[in-house]
């Protein structure tokens, strides 16, 4: 990125709990922060105070198609179960190339914590931001941020058999075909951690 997200990945004061506190992680490009049920609620009530949370400029159109229906969701189970935070919904923040502030440009994250040591990935990237790797980068790092926890073994996705383009971003990272997915329709892509360590 162009300058210094130091600060940017600073959280202002939430009411969070120490269960809570997961870091946000930095790649190139993106800054990723985990939701909380304070950021969820905003997500839902009021975009310009989840803009000052992200410390980021939220577009007109947040958030993604497909995530608009599980907010709800999401917000009853992190306000039931703090320590899930890192383990739902991460937020993509971006620089704009052109004026230089930050903008809240995809979503990516987890199915909840694992099961046998299987958890499901996902993610959504708004429109105006696709095919320039957001989606690639985004999972790439929450892959990493997934297999540094002790009692993940693998992840997986269910993805559509007709979206080539997020087939190919999860062959890109590792991920191969297992077989049908839980949809008629669609087919599971998974990645193990023993494969991951070792190509790193």
């Amino acid at each position: 990125m162009q300058k210094d997200l130091k600060s940017s990945l600073a959280k202002p004061e939430t009411g969070m709990t120490e269960t809570e506190i997961v870091q946000p992680r930095q790649t190139e490009r993106l800054i990723l922060t985990p939701a909380t049920a304070l950021s969820v609620q905003l997500e839902i009530e009021d975009h310009k105070a989840l803009g000052e949370w992200l410390s980021a400029t939220i577009p007109t159109n947040w958030p993604p198609e497909t995530l608009a229906d599980a907010l709800g969701f999401f917000h009853k189970r992190l306000t039931e179960t703090p320590e899930l935070v890192g383990w739902l919904g991460w937020y993509g923040v971006a620089q704009d190339t052109e004026s230089g502030t930050l903008q809240l440009v995809a979503s990516g994250g987890f199915m909840g914590k694992p099961k046998e040591g299987r958890v499901e990935v996902g993610y959504s990237v708004l429109p105006q931001f696709q095919n320039k790797g957001y989606a690639t980068e985004m999972i790439g790092e929450l892959t990493n941020w997934a297999f540094e926890q002790a009692d993940v073994l693998s992840l997986f996705a269910d993805v559509e058999s007709g979206n080539m383009a997020s087939q190919r971003v999860l062959s890109k990272l590792g991920f191969h075909e297992e077989g049908a997915g839980a949809e008629l329709g669609h087919l599971c892509y998974a990645l193990e951690k023993e494969t991951f360590i070792g190509k790193t």
